[in-house]
């Protein structure tokens, strides 16, 4: 008959073992705080130098990860993305420019200025782009009431401007960028010093209303329609829809796959971590199926994982995604197997750095992590290098918590600032 030990006996069995560089004072510091009383906690912490397991709690359970579910994607960009992303495949037929979407989501986009794909196109009185059928516009679980938030802009297959609408109050009066949305805009009593905003759900119609913001951020909806015509509108001259029956002999990239991968990771950028999904299903599949990817890397590079993961979206909106900290750690390490360590400090944020503003101010150039927050779900995994220089892989998954989560990231925190000096 299997014994069941109580939840503390067991920490300090695991904090006093000899294997273990964890002290009893860590572990029953982490488990005793009050912070995290009644919530369900996993770690995992693995010393990647001397290839053994450290420490680990409830590492086989399964968590809502949030926006840890970006370290899988991360993963995929690396393996499935070349150096550059391609922006589209493309044929010429003398002043007509035929292009097929890859899913590019920095075309357009105010934060690149360098865009070569647009550069390319504006040269060729006609353009004709494919319509490939794109519907998958949101993720499975996406919480409805958050349609209008900046976070949550759609996918496409052709994105632009980063699906998303700029509003800003300058004045008394409010702009739009992208222009095409100008003459989507209603206006009702606005504020001498701000502005509301509403938007239904259906439709690509903004209605400015009286409120105190001075900017603002929506995604519009990015049905085929709609992109042909931004474009249309940016180029200045028509384009055109056709169906997929073309070749293409050319393609045309766009910017370095590290420099989308590190504003993904640093602050946490969804859209672009669901794109890149969309692009690797793309290249590698050759359709723009999000779940088909998915299932193809966990049935492939990810067939070795301890626990197999319930994975539905790119960026981890969804609380259908369930992972545990044993396959965060396993995938983390692999990753800094296949591409190297360097390559991951220019991608994941450090101490006092993007998400961890504030946080591990002792430790930049020690700990390069990915946070991931939700309601009730605070989780940070990632790597460590400790005190003698060994590189310690982690998971701290926290779910279903009442206090604040920046009481829990704090909680953390101390675990980690302690492993860190411990080992």
């Amino acid at each position: 008959m299997r014994r069941i030990f109580p939840l503390s006996l067991l920490l300090v069995f695991i904090g006093c073992t000899p294997s273990s560089r964890i002290s009893k004072t860590q572990v029953t510091g982490i488990q005793n705080n009050e912070v995290l009383k009644n919530a369900h906690v996993g770690i995992s912490v693995y010393d990647a130098t001397d290839r053994r397991t450290i420490y680990e709690y409830q590492s086989d359970k399964y968590f809502v990860p949030a926006s840890n579910t970006k370290i899988p994607t991360c993963y995929v960009g690396l393996k499935y993305l070349s150096d550059s992303m391609t922006t589209f495949r493309y044929a010429i037929s003398g002043d007509t420019i035929f292009i097929q979407p890859s899913g590019d989501p920095v075309f357009l986009h105010p934060e690149f200025s360098f865009q070569p794909a647009f550069e390319l196109v504006k040269r060729y009185q006609h353009v004709v782009v494919e319509d490939a059928g794109f519907k998958d516009f949101l993720g499975s679980g996406w919480s409805w009431n958050d349609y209008l938030a900046s976070y949550m802009a759609q996918r496409s297959d052709l994105p632009m401007y980063g699906n998303v609408a700029r509003f800003r109050f300058q004045n008394g009066s409010v702009s739009v960028q992208p222009n095409y949305f100008t003459g989507s805009v209603t206006t009702g009593f606005i504020a001498p010093t701000g502005f509301g905003l509403e938007k239904p759900w259906e439709e690509n119609v903004f209605h400015i209303t009286n409120g105190q913001a001075t900017a603002a951020t929506i995604p519009f909806r990015p049905d085929f329609k709609t992109m042909l015509a931004l474009l249309g509108d940016t180029l200045k001259s028509s384009v055109y829809k056709a169906s997929r029956s073309k070749n293409y002999p050319f393609t045309i990239a766009t910017q370095k796959t590290d420099s989308m991968l590190t504003p993904m990771m640093h602050r946490s950028d969804n859209f672009f971590a669901e794109q890149t999904l969309v692009m690797a299903a793309n290249n590698f599949l050759g359709k723009m199926s999000l779940s088909q990817m998915i299932d193809t890397v966990i049935k492939t590079e990810f067939s070795s994982l301890p626990q197999k993961p319930r994975w539905v979206d790119g960026s981890g909106l969804s609380r259908y995604n369930l992972f545990t900290p044993a396959s965060f750690v396993s995938i983390l390490d692999k990753m800094q197997q296949e591409f190297g360590m360097e390559r991951i400090k220019n991608i994941f944020p450090t101490g006092n750095e993007g998400t961890l503003t504030g946080y591990y101010t002792q430790l930049p150039g020690r700990i390069y992590a990915k946070t991931g927050t939700l309601s009730g779900v605070v989780a940070l995994s990632g790597y460590i290098y400790s005190k003698q220089n060994k590189l310690l892989i982690f998971s701290v998954l926290v779910n279903n918590h009442q206090s604040t989560a920046q009481q829990v990231r704090r909680t953390v925190e101390a675990f980690l600032n302690g492993i860190a000096e411990q080992n």
